[in-house]
């Protein structure tokens, strides 16, 4: 008797069920609106008529992407349209893995400042963070060899039009409605724009290492960092072939990831590093936390990992003097940035012989 054919598992229907968020023309013009309630504006009314018109013809035409183009020969189906921002993005991850695959560039480091305080907003003050990474940078560009860069999460709070929007959990719905990179913004009919992610996806793939530095806030990371961590999770099994699901075309999704999705990891075999450091509570979980996640993705660590807090139960007025006071923190993140360094020089493309830091624990145990 043949054996039977194995047949494909069947393909679950999307579930429905939660209100609208749909607006009517008049509460969405007064949220549109509300964006000009400078006086200065004032002699601009008729044009912002205008434009308060178009905008809702978009919203309520539900042009998410109105700029698009054929994919081309490298997509599964290339006639297929796709975003022309999806496709600038998909195009930048491209030059970023060349640049970290290329054995002849200087090796990279990116250096992550997950604090949203800084003097140029209301705080008024830069962050114990910010004073922190720029110890560990200069420890790093002290090796012949290897660039930093700095992805400076503050900006969020405090420059104009700089944005990470929410990730919108696509990947729970089926992996291959994720897209590596994230499609889901810029969506033009909802104004979700000036999207920062297409611009840290490329930091994170032509980085050989990663050094996260963060405070703790309410026993978490900080915002802005977690919005982009959430957004990473494309980075973890997403799709990076978009025509294959004609966009975010649920079935078509659900149908690929059980026809045995392969999960793709976009970020594995990166080093890694990380400082947390808090006030007085939460910094230790906050670490293993972080860690678990990056070990998750694949990244590899780098034997670099601390957990401190600065001027411990002490007034938060006085924070960067408590700082100041502590050269053994400094040393520590010294001595994780520089592990980090030489883990990512001992890497494949670089010589073999082990490297040993100069730099000596201010802690023993």
């Amino acid at each position: 008797m043949p054996d039977s054919v194995p047949q494909a598992p069947a393909v679950p229907e999307p579930r429905k069920g939660m209100p609208s968020p749909e607006l009517d023309r008049a509460t969405f013009e007064t949220r549109f609106r509300s964006r000009f309630a400078d006086p200065a504006f004032d002699p601009l009314r008729d044009e912002i008529d205008r434009l308060a018109a178009a905008a809702w013809d978009g919203y309520i035409g539900g042009r998410k992407s109105p700029l698009t183009r054929p994919a081309g020969p490298s997509f599964a189906e290339p006639d297929y349209e796709l975003a022309l921002d999806w496709l600038d993005a998909h195009k930048a991850l491209r030059a970023a893995e060349a640049q970290h695959d290329d054995a002849a560039m200087p090796a990279r480091i990116l250096i992550i400042n997950a604090s949203s305080r800084s003097e140029h907003t209301c705080p008024g003050e830069m962050s114990k963070s910010w004073r922190l990474v720029q110890i560990a940078r200069e420890v790093v560009e002290g090796h012949a060899g290897v660039e930093t860069e700095v992805l400076d999460l503050s900006r969020l709070a405090s420059e104009y039009g700089r944005k990470i929007h929410p990730c919108k959990a696509c990947f729970s719905t089926a992996a291959a409605l994720c897209h590596w990179p994230c499609s889901c913004y810029p969506n033009y009919s909802l104004g979700q724009v000036h999207d920062w992610m297409n611009d840290i996806y490329p930091m994170w793939v032509r980085a050989h290492g990663v050094l996260i530095v963060t405070p703790v806030n309410w026993y978490h990371a900080s915002s802005p960092f977690k919005l982009m961590m959430d957004r990473m999770v494309c980075a973890d099994g997403g799709n990076p072939d978009p025509t294959t699901t004609h966009g975010k075309t649920v079935p078509m999704a659900k149908a690929l990831e059980l026809a045995d999705w392969p999960y793709p990891r976009h970020l594995a075999g990166r080093r890694f590093a990380l400082v947390v450091h808090g006030d007085a509570e939460g910094a230790e979980n906050v670490r293993r936390s972080l860690s678990d996640w990056l070990v998750s993705m694949e990244l590899s660590p780098a034997g670099a990992e601390i957990d401190r807090y600065i001027g411990y139960w002490e007034p938060y007025a006085t924070s960067h003097d408590a700082l100041d006071r502590d050269p053994a923190v400094q040393d520590e993140v010294r001595l994780t940035a520089e592990k980090l360094t030489l883990a990512v020089l001992a890497r494949g493309n670089r010589p073999s012989k082990p490297f040993e830091s100069s730099l000596k624990s201010p802690r023993q145990k």
